[in-house]
């Protein structure tokens, strides 16, 4: 019993302040290597220290009888919680630092609400590395516990969606012009979460190089995270950007990746996806609308039955069957629209992102939603002009063809990275703007039987150079 409620306690701990204490193996094996031969030129600086693993493992490369002096003058460290301070001192003493000392520059402070001016004083440039506190803005309204944070995002930082992106924004603003960053993979793959803070911040810094680390890193966070190593510009502009990426895969292997970040695309990782969707947009396309809303069937009530999941209630490990009842006119319309978006992988191949068939994957004729709308609930497409079922049947084969070919292509990087799992792949959440997005490709208007046909057949060879053709050639 006292364990479970220390346990409790802990996480209500770690999810109130955004912790995820890094360790010191994530430090020698990606960071140390980089920063090796430039210790003495630098104050080495984590304002988010925790329990000090990013910057105190440096001593063990500086000579016992020269260590008290080099962490006078080089190393400062702080965290706003007492007991992460004092176990970050404790830390130093273990690496040969006396107490008195280790406790001058080792400080209790709020480095998220003012950056601390005395560094910017000191001999040595600032070279900030850091595990900083992560917590998302939504989550943040919803819990009362965290709903201090939203402080934070007031003012000059309005619009930015999370803790990280507050604690790299105090440091440009403060003009420290080196930084390496544990921070998650939203950064790269992130659309409205890190689109505008994307682009005010990689207009003054450069990203050197980045590791995406796509195994477990800490023990209570599905988050996936990466090492980002950023240099600040001289000139601020709106560049693309161009840097190597190493991915660290679950099998440890690492896979070289080149990425190019364009302004146009709000430096978004996998902008390739974006490109096609924006050359490839149907002259007429459908419109795309969601949701089979509680208001509308309310305002559409009727002698009409009709078998319905409802989105808002999973019981038993399967959502909830109802039959509601609606006029002639929604009837049809609910009937004549059979398809739906699965927006976040499950974890198997046959879960992944894409269109289905309601009828087919629920055996119901519709997917209500009771109360709030939530993007990662199976989510009922409506198409205006109504297509017939044949051709929904041919933009669900498209449309899961197209996706799959970029995620082949593109190592699913255009999507944003779910929370780490053991699944086979990497979970990832396909937006619903990118849903609209890829069907308004889809030329329906232009499809005579002939062209469907051959539609149809360049999606079962599995031909993607074709179907570019067909889709430039119509």
């Amino acid at each position: 019993m006292y364990n479970n409620s220390r346990n409790s306690k802990e996480k209500t701990k770690r999810r109130k302040f955004g912790i995820h204490l890094t360790s010191v193996e994530i430090f020698n094996k990606y960071i140390f290597p980089e920063i090796k031969d430039l210790l003495e030129n630098y104050l080495w600086v984590d304002l988010y220290a925790g329990e000090g693993n990013l910057i105190l493992p440096i001593l063990n490369e500086i000579p016992y009888d020269k260590r008290e002096s080099f962490f006078r003058g080089h190393i400062f460290l702080f965290d706003t919680q007492k007991d992460m301070v004092q176990k970050c001192i404790y830390n130093a003493e273990e690496y040969g630092i006396p107490k008195q000392i280790a406790e001058n520059n080792i400080k209790k402070r709020d480095n998220l609400e003012s950056f601390p001016q005395i560094l910017k004083r000191k001999k040595f440039p600032i070279f900030h590395i850091t595990n900083p506190p992560y917590l998302y803005l939504g989550y943040i309204r919803k819990h009362y516990e965290t709903q201090k944070f939203l402080q934070y995002f007031k003012e000059e930082n309005k619009g930015y969606q999370d803790l990280y992106q507050i604690a790299m924004i105090n440091d440009l603003r403060n003009n420290v012009e080196n930084l390496i960053y544990v921070i998650p993979t939203n950064f790269l793959y992130g659309a409205s979460v890190s689109n505008k803070f994307r682009l005010d911040f990689l207009k003054y810094y450069n990203i050197l190089k980045m590791i995406i680390l796509e195994t477990k890193i800490f023990e209570h966070t599905g988050s996936n995270i990466c090492i980002g190593f950023f240099k600040k510009k001289n000139v601020p502009q709106d560049e693309p950007q161009t840097f190597t990426g190493l991915k660290a895969k679950k099998q440890n292997d690492i896979l070289k990746l080149v990425y190019n970040l364009n302004p146009k695309y709000k430096y978004r990782a996998g902008s390739k996806f974006d490109e096609f969707l924006e050359s490839y947009k149907a002259t007429n396309p459908l419109i795309v609308k969601y949701y089979l809303l509680k208001e509308e069937v309310s305002q559409n009530k009727g002698a009409f039955e009709i078998e319905v999941i409802d989105a808002n209630q999973y019981k038993n490990n399967q959502y909830v069957k109802l039959n509601i009842k609606v006029n002639e006119k929604l009837k049809r319309t609910i009937e004549s629209n059979i398809l739906y978006v699965r927006t976040v992988d499950t974890g198997s191949y046959n879960g992944r992102v894409g269109l289905g068939q309601i009828n087919e994957d629920f055996d119901v004729r519709a997917i209500y939603v009771s109360h709030k709308t939530y993007r990662t609930h199976p989510i009922q497409i409506f198409l205006e002009p109504i297509i017939s079922i044949e051709e929904q049947f041919l933009l669900r084969d498209y449309f899961n063809f197209i996706l799959e070919q970029f995620r082949l292509k593109l190592d699913s990087e255009f999507l944003t990275t779910y929370k780490y799992s053991k699944a086979e792949y990497t979970r990832k959440y396909l937006g619903l703007n990118q849903t609209r997005k890829l069907i308004e490709t889809f030329p329906y208007g232009k499809l005579t039987s002939a062209k469907k046909q051959e539609l149809k057949s360049l999606i079962t060879s599995k031909d993607f150079e074709g179907i570019l053709d067909f889709l430039k050639s119509i």
